[in-house]
């Protein structure tokens, strides 16, 4: 949500979120690396890796889609490298009682995510560089004539989303027990399915958090509920592709209207039954 807000995107969040869950992991386990100090260490690099994807596009103005494409090979390469496909087993009892505690039927791992939701909401709506960033996305020219750092907005939506995806899989990691390689790898349509259809306008200016996280609860409900009723789980792609393009198309009727996303209003200029007329040719000395 927050990359969209400035008009571009981030294909490699799984890949950060399945390199940071791996170093994390392959700290505490093989290098006995503290708690503290290895999760402090995954979340600096998410948000770099973050960093790096948008002073990337920056700098080489190649569409977002494609660099983070090509850098969540990058990232994804590295967690292989690393793991050569092996889980890191054996985390720390203490991330991984985190990970499945409970607060009656409420799990502790929940109230991360509600107290991150609440700070992204105080930054987009309270701070000058949050305000920066919509205004970035609405209009990137009239926010580069008037002054505002595009730059340093471009970073930072990138950075925040690396550091989100760096939360995402550190958070995967306590609930699993372990360091899976292929922690991520699934995320790129849930990513892209809660702000779409939560409201967010894919062109950018716009951050409907609150519409984000309830779009993303749906998914998780309609997932969730497919499997308990014993239904197919390959449909459950195409219940959550139909929720996409529903959010998209009526994001585009309340944008332009639906008589003009059906084509149903004509846009040709009106035409009459009567003959043009003809000129009347004038005589020489009416010429002259």
């Amino acid at each position: 949500m927050i990359v969209l807000a400035v008009g571009q995107m981030n294909l490699s969040i799984g890949a950060i979120g399945g390199l940071v869950a791996i170093v994390e992991s392959g700290l505490m386990v093989s290098y006995d690396t503290p708690v503290v100090i290895a999760i402090a260490c995954g979340l600096v690099l998410g948000a770099a890796c973050g960093a790096v994807n948008g002073l990337l596009i920056h700098w080489t103005k190649v569409n977002s889609f494609i660099l983070t494409l090509g850098t969540s090979y990058v990232f994804a390469g590295v967690n292989l490298g690393i793991t050569h496909a092996t889980p890191f087993y054996h985390i720390p009892g203490a991330v991984a009682s985190f990970g499945q505690a409970r607060i009656g039927a409420f799990p502790e791992i929940a109230i991360v995510t509600i107290v991150l939701a609440v700070a992204l909401a105080v930054f987009l709506r309270q701070t000058v560089l949050g305000r920066q960033l919509l205004a970035v996305g609405g209009n990137p020219v009239a926010a580069a004539l008037s002054g505002l750092p595009v730059r340093r907005v471009i970073v930072t939506a990138h950075g925040i989303s690396g550091f989100f995806g760096a939360v995402a899989g550190t958070l995967l990691m306590a609930q699993l027990g372990e360091g899976q390689p292929t922690i991520g790898v699934t995320w790129i349509l849930p990513s892209f399915a809660g702000p779409i259809i939560g409201g967010a306008v894919l062109a950018g200016g716009s951050a409907p958090l609150l519409g984000t996280v309830f779009a993303m609860v749906l998914v998780s409900l309609i997932s969730d509920g497919l499997i308990l009723v014993n239904a197919n789980p390959y449909w459950v792609q195409f219940f959550v592709g139909a929720l996409i393009l529903g959010g998209v198309l009526l994001g585009r009727v309340r944008a332009v209207g639906l008589r003009d996303v059906f084509r149903l209003k004509s846009t040709a200029p009106p035409v009459t039954d009567r003959p043009a007329e003809e000129p009347v040719p004038r005589r020489p000395a009416e010429q002259k």
